[in-house]
């Protein structure tokens, strides 16, 4: 199983443009990978406050950070293809 965690705030927008990233490519995913998704509001937890800052998106493979504020579509599906091996 592959685990995405995908740190943001409801009120960004580049938050919402990963998300729409990460939904496009999880769409296309084989089904063998095997993909959760879980998004984390930083503002519902003072440690998460204190250690993202304004420092989001940022989005994180199987607990290490991947990727931050942007993610190309094909960037992302390489990185979930060499997880998936």
């Amino acid at each position: 199983m592959i685990r995405l965690t995908l740190y943001g705030r409801p009120d960004c927008e580049l938050c919402h443009e990963m998300r729409a990233v990460v939904d496009s490519v999880l769409r296309a995913a084989p089904p063998a990978w095997r993909i959760a998704l879980d998004e984390v509001d930083v503002d519902t937890d003072p440690a998460l406050v204190a250690a993202y800052g304004e420092d989001v998106p940022v989005l994180c493979v199987n607990g290490v950070r991947a990727f931050a504020h942007r993610v190309a579509p094909a960037a992302l599906r390489a990185r979930l293809a060499e997880e998936a091996r």
